[in-house]
């Protein structure tokens, strides 16, 4: 299998993270594939995602799988299942929508990121920004306050949120995410220490 990735996406760091906790790293080859917005990339369109996003995973049979909660699930279910996404039953439903929280946020953070970065600075939306960073801050006090629910093995919406966070030390490391959250940032402490997470962290190529 290829992994179309970059180093500093948490997207594909969620898939990285959630393949080395199900051990099947070794079975995945990192392929380097530059995408952004308003850069057009008509190859990777037509072979691997006519979204031009990544992840994308090559599967040796010739399918292509994506987004990374795809990904993941594929994965999981690779590893046997219900190892990082829960099998049917009420723990599953809770899991996915916690996931769907944390997969949110880092949708509004890449948004801020290529809002803040990517866009010509005089056509901007400071407005715009703020909200997805309203929603971000949202999500982190949700977490804060449902702690709970981060206790006990690692599945999906661990991997997403703690891709998240490792995401918001990245760009922001100033943010101040951690003020008035000591739950979460204990939590964000310990997941840090985890082989997947010092074997992905982000960094500028």
């Amino acid at each position: 299998m290829k992994l179309m990735y970059a180093p500093q996406s948490p997207f594909a760091r969620k898939v990285r993270v959630a393949a080395i906790e199900l051990g099947l790293d070794g079975e995945i080859e990192l392929v380097l594939q530059a995408v952004a917005p308003a850069r057009e990339n008509a190859d990777y369109a037509s072979k691997v995602n006519p979204l031009r996003k990544i992840p994308a995973l090559l599967l040796d049979d010739g399918r292509v799988l994506y987004d990374s909660t795809a990904i993941c699930e594929y994965l999981d279910d690779l590893a046997d299942g219900g190892r990082i996404v829960p099998a049917p039953g009420p723990d599953r439903w809770d899991v996915l929508t916690q996931h769907s929280l944390a997969q949110g946020m880092m949708e509004a953070a890449v948004l801020v990121r290529y809002e803040t970065w990517l866009r010509p600075e005089q056509y901007r939306w400071p407005d715009y920004v703020e909200d997805q960073w309203d929603r971000i801050e949202a999500g982190l006090d949700w977490f804060e306050a449902n702690a709970k629910e981060l206790v006990g093995p690692v599945n999906i919406t661990h991997i997403a949120l703690g891709c998240l966070l490792g995401y918001l030390d990245f760009r922001w490391p100033d943010a101040g995410w951690r003020d008035n959250r000591p739950r979460l940032t204990n939590w964000s402490n310990w997941v840090a220490r985890r082989d997947s997470f010092k074997q992905t962290e982000p960094k500028d190529s």
